[in-house]
């Protein structure tokens, strides 16, 4: 009878314990669902003040410490910085149309003297207008000439004007704008036809999406140009996001996505590629990336990891992803995690300097002060893996997992001057997709997913390149189908600018 009541205690002890881990882990998804409805979402751990510790000759020389503290009657305060940036600035070449108010005839006699007041000068206040934007109708005449003695020969005519679209009824100009306002500022395309017709004109939105698959497919080699340019600069960023595409026949709509590539050694590098897969195989990263064999960066997506595990690629594994799992832990050791976000913040904050440096004075300052910080993490997670008290579903059981499958490519980036410590270059580059996603929903099917692959990659990258993405459609798409191909790299974004730089200078 004893040892039947022993057991029951023991089950019912063990039974509160699995009871008292469930609550544990119950109220940490609680209290981190609720940060995610209603709390920030900033990342930043630590506001930059006069007490942190920064690394003897590594200091940031920034606007924010050069602000200093001043009293006011109730409390101190940094006094806001004027850079300039917010001011209204207004081009010197926009048309000016003069209102000239004056004052009545009768109050130009001085009321003591009596005698006419004298104009001494003028009160000018320049207020920035608008008028909306007109259309207009784009004729083309072709004068027609035969022989009057001989008409069976034929009638002879000037050629038309090299199109992107043959037979089509819209200008370059038109598309152009078309285009930016979708891919640029996420207009859809019912929106588009709605604004026509404020204007009277009526166009459906199925020949708008006619025109816009065209013109993707008609400058799909200008991109295909451009992956071969990030595929060699031997240091690319890349990642994905689910976008719905509508299901032939089944009249739902299933889960694509798009994947962007980013390739350059610039801090931020401008050329971006977009692809659209109906899936989220391994094989689309094949499809992508080809044969690269140098540094790539990403998430931990099973399909990087993998091509890092046999060695075909260089991965750098990103540590904003890093940071934001720990940032996620609600409860168990909040000291520890209190301690790596701060490890992980030096981190970041190095790489700021690294980077204005020289590539050989980042390099010198990753050897000299961030292999350290990171050997520190190493020690300290694989000693919390192996005899810190965590619970099994816990997010700092998921943030030490996460953080130790990475350990073998953690110091990749330190030895190549132009990789980076995240993959923010692509986390950047997705997110004109997840703005546009909420507008227009989805993708009609597959072509017009590859066409807005297409023209997302020149118009984000004209947006890197800060160009003007209508005014350089435009200019291609009237030049590029009578343009050589053997000089075809010249209608890239950054060749295109540098050629109309030249040209103004001239």
């Amino acid at each position: 009878m004893m040892t039947a009541q022993i057991t029951s205690t023991d089950a019912l002890l063990a039974e509160n314990a699995e009871l008292k881990k469930d609550i544990h882990w119950l109220r940490e998804q609680v209290k981190y669902l609720k940060q995610q409805l209603f709390g920030k979402k900033s990342e930043k751990i630590i506001e930059p003040n006069k007490d942190v510790l920064w690394f003897p000759g590594l200091e940031p020389s920034t606007e924010l410490q050069k602000r200093e503290k001043k009293p006011v009657p109730a409390h101190e305060r940094k006094p806001p910085v004027r850079s300039g940036k917010d001011a209204l600035v207004i081009p010197d070449d926009l048309p000016v149309e003069k209102t000239i108010l004056d004052i009545p005839e009768e109050e130009k006699i001085c009321k003591e003297t009596g005698l006419p007041l004298v104009k001494i000068g003028e009160e000018v206040t320049r207020k920035l207008a608008h008028r909306p934007g007109s259309y207009f109708v784009k004729e083309i005449v072709r004068i027609k000439y035969a022989s009057q003695k001989a008409p069976d020969l034929g009638i002879a005519v000037a050629s038309m004007p090299e199109s992107l679209l043959e037979r089509c009824q819209a200008d370059e100009s038109l598309l152009a704008d078309i285009l930016v306002k979708k891919f640029c500022d996420h207009l859809p395309l019912y929106r588009q036809t709605e604004i026509f017709s404020r204007d009277g004109i009526q166009i459906s939105r199925q020949i708008l999406s006619k025109w816009v698959i065209r013109c993707g497919m008609a400058l799909k080699p200008l991109v295909d140009m451009m992956t071969t340019t990030i595929l060699k600069s031997g240091n690319i960023f890349i990642d994905e996001i689910p976008i719905n595409m509508l299901s032939p026949g089944k009249g739902k709509t299933q889960q694509g996505y798009m994947w962007v590539l980013v390739g350059g050694k610039a801090s931020d590098p401008p050329h971006r590629v977009y692809g659209f897969f109906e899936n989220r195989k391994h094989s689309n990263v094949d499809k992508l990336i080809k044969e690269y064999s140098e540094t790539l960066h990403s998430d931990k997506y099973g399909a990087y990891e993998a091509l890092a595990a046999k060695k075909q690629i260089t991965w750098c594994p990103c540590y904003a992803h890093i940071r934001r799992k720990f940032i996620e832990v609600e409860q168990g050791d909040l000291e520890f995690k209190k301690w790596i976000l701060r490890k992980l913040r030096y981190l970041f904050m190095l790489e700021r300097v690294a980077w204005a440096r020289s590539p050989e004075e980042r390099l010198e300052i990753r050897q000299n002060q961030e292999i350290a910080i990171i050997d520190e993490i190493i020690a300290a997670v694989k000693e919390q893996m192996t005899f810190g008290n965590i619970l099994p579903k816990s997010k700092m059981k998921i943030a030490l997992g996460y953080i130790y499958s990475l350990i073998p490519y953690l110091k990749n980036y330190l030895t190549r001057p132009f990789a980076r410590l995240d993959n923010n270059v692509a986390e950047r580059a997705v997110r004109p997709l997840a703005i546009g996603r909420k507008n227009w929903l989805f993708f009609g099917n597959d072509e017009g997913g590859e066409a807005a692959a297409v023209i997302f990659s020149l118009v984000q990258t004209c947006r890197g390149l800060k160009i003007n993405p209508r005014e350089y459609l435009e200019d291609v798409m009237r030049r590029v189908m009578s343009h050589p191909a053997n000089k075809l790299h010249e209608m890239l974004p950054d060749q295109w600018a540098a050629a109309q730089q030249l040209s103004l200078r001239n």
